[in-house]
């Protein structure tokens, strides 16, 4: 069959497609070939900037219009020469000499890949657009998410809420601040992302510039690499290396985004419950079907789906942060598959962002259902009375609120009520305990 959307193996290229199509500028095998070219074209610019030698005007524009209109069909001419070559970053070196042969650059087409590994180019390459993946994709989505969870907890701030810690009934809190604890773990999360650098390896064969210093022994390769990484690449140049970059860093990312993930794992998890408990409603499309069997139900199939491809991302990037950072001596292949798939959980992830503000998008508050929640569990306040009275000195308070309430049914405001007023205390006390109740007892959170 002719590969198109209904006939991908991978659900990513098929039946989410027009979700995350967009990430193709960065993971398909065109981006990883659009971007060796960058690399080299950087490099072969940068030598000529040091006075290595002149590029002359023709193949300037050359150059210029490479990087401008790199193309699916140049990307195509280097897959043609790559089954020769049987090597993928030799076919851009090719391609690149092939196109400064224009007879005024000929005599320096061989400072393309000047002194360098294929894992010079691949170990900036990948790093370069996972850079870009990250800062145009990934944490404007993810900030975006946050951003609409705040607007949620703000929406939500006065709205008390039944807590339940082991599935029981617990001491009230607000809609709002259960919300806000989702946004906060998020923030603090994209602090160890954004501080944790984008490293790249670039020295040669095995990482100690031996063939550029045999050629240009006064030269400072050192100072000359990590000028080309950092001040053109914007990547940071890792000093001692093998053949390959340490990977340690973006095993590093791979951990953050992980977490992030467990996180709204956790929170697809407590959206999937609260809709269950009936604390919030759906909106519903019209001809849309929720069961092929009951005609009546609405389910939270966005958070399930978002939980579904959170799961499938985070095996993904538990493999990758763990094997990634180990090679064998100075360098084995095992990498260069593995590193071609960094992008099938970076999609899985952005496709469960979307499904999740898909889904927050779809809620509609159920006021009643909270509100009856709420008053059907006056035996909530027996904490708020036990921790008055300690105020007042009364003799073992605990214990007389856990005798009234500890596995008892029918716990109301009126049998609260009455046992208050049966309490050795003043009647200043006694209002004070009555003006207690489940919609009330909710706490203090800082400003949001």
């Amino acid at each position: 069959m002719e590969l198109q959307s209904l006939t991908a193996i991978s659900p990513l290229d098929g039946r989410y497609r027009s979700k995350v199509q967009h990430l193709d500028e960065y993971f398909s095998e065109y981006a990883l070939i659009k971007y060796r070219v960058l690399v080299e074209v950087e490099y072969f610019q940068f030598l000529a900037a040091k006075r290595f030698f002149s590029i002359p005007a023709s193949g300037k524009k050359i150059l210029k219009d490479v990087l401008e209109n790199f193309s699916e069909k140049d990307a195509q001419v280097i897959k043609e020469t790559e089954k020769v070559t049987n090597h993928d970053v030799k076919a851009v070196e090719y391609f690149l000499k092939d196109r400064l042969s224009d007879g005024k650059s000929d005599e320096i087409k061989e400072w393309i890949h000047f002194g360098l590994t294929s894992q010079d180019i691949n170990n900036t390459a990948v790093p370069l657009l996972w850079k870009h993946a990250l800062e145009f994709e990934y944490l404007p989505a993810l900030l975006n998410l946050a951003r609409q969870l705040e607007i949620l907890a703000s929406n939500w701030k006065n709205i008390p809420m039944l807590a339940r810690t082991h599935g029981q009934a617990a001491s009230p809190t607000t809609l709002g601040k259960e919300i806000m604890v989702f946004a906060e773990r998020i923030e603090n999360q994209v602090d160890h992302i954004t501080q944790t650098p984008i490293s790249a390896k670039f020295g040669g064969a095995t990482g100690n510039f031996n063939a550029h210093v045999i050629a240009f022994p006064n030269k400072n390769w050192i100072a000359l690499g990590n000028e080309f990484v950092e001040s053109i690449l914007g990547l940071q140049r890792q000093q001692f290396t093998t053949q390959i970059e340490h990977y340690d860093n973006l095993g590093a990312h791979f951990d953050a985004m992980k977490r992030i993930n467990t996180i709204l794992i956790d929170f697809c998890r407590d959206m999937w419950t609260y809709v269950s408990m009936d604390y919030f409603k759906q909106q519903t499309k019209k001809g849309e079907i929720g069961s092929s069997a009951m005609p009546h139900k609405v389910n939270p199939i966005d958070f399930e789906n978002a939980e579904g491809n959170l799961g499938l991302a985070n095996a993904l990037f538990e493999y990758l942060s763990a094997k990634l950072p180990i090679s064998r001596l100075q360098r084995d292949l095992t990498d260069s598959t593995v590193l071609r798939n960094i992008g099938v959980p970076f999609a899985h992830t952005i496709l469960a962002f979307k499904s999740i503000e898909t889904g927050l998008g779809k809620l509609v508050l159920n006021d009643e259902k909270i509100y009856a929640d709420l008053e059907n569990n006056w035996a909530v306040v027996a904490e708020a009375i036990q921790t008055v009275l300690r105020r007042e000195k009364f003799p073992k308070p605990y214990e007389a609120l856990k005798e009234l309430t500890r596995g008892k049914e029918g716990i109301t405001k009126e049998s609260m009520h009455r046992f208050i007023d049966n309490l050795d205390v003043s009647k200043t006390v006694k209002k004070e305990l009555k003006k207690i109740s489940p919609h009330n007892y909710t706490g203090i959170n800082p400003e949001y």
